[in-house]
């Protein structure tokens, strides 16, 4: 077996993982009484402006995929006579790399969100940590 194609199937195995993971968090997310929604925007750093995701086309399989859009998904929810709005970025170690914190710190300015959570997998096996990216990075 050639390098690249171990390096191939190591990548479907993370994007698989990566994709499972994304499920579990919006499902146990919608048991705690979130509506949660795929993301489809994304922040034009250079513009500073909110613009449309660009869309995934794989010329292999021939599907375009769903825009990847920053953050991962939004939640809303009913809070009192008002909606609390959040985004939710859904990454496997919890770390942001800089764009995207310049990306948070623009969607938290811009009250785009009420705030924004970084969900990663936790010690235990089968654990979901939330961290509030104001508390962590502001």
């Amino acid at each position: 077996m050639k390098k690249d194609n171990k390096n191939s199937i190591r990548g479907k195995k993370s994007r698989a993982a990566g994709a499972r993971f994304e499920l579990r968090v919006r499902s146990e997310l919608e048991k705690q009484g979130w509506i949660i929604d795929k993301w489809t925007n994304n922040v034009d750093l250079d513009e500073k402006k909110l613009i449309k995701s660009k869309r995934k086309f794989n010329p292999y399989s021939k599907i375009l995929g769903i825009g990847t859009g920053f953050p991962d998904f939004i939640g809303i929810r009913r809070k009192s006579t008002n909606y609390d709005v959040i985004g939710i970025e859904v990454k496997g170690n919890g770390w942001l790399d800089k764009i995207e914190k310049e990306k948070c710190e623009w969607l938290l300015t811009n009250k785009i969100f009420s705030r924004i959570l970084i969900v990663k997998k936790g010690k235990k096996r089968g654990e979901i940590e939330y961290i509030d990216f104001a508390k962590k990075y502001r």
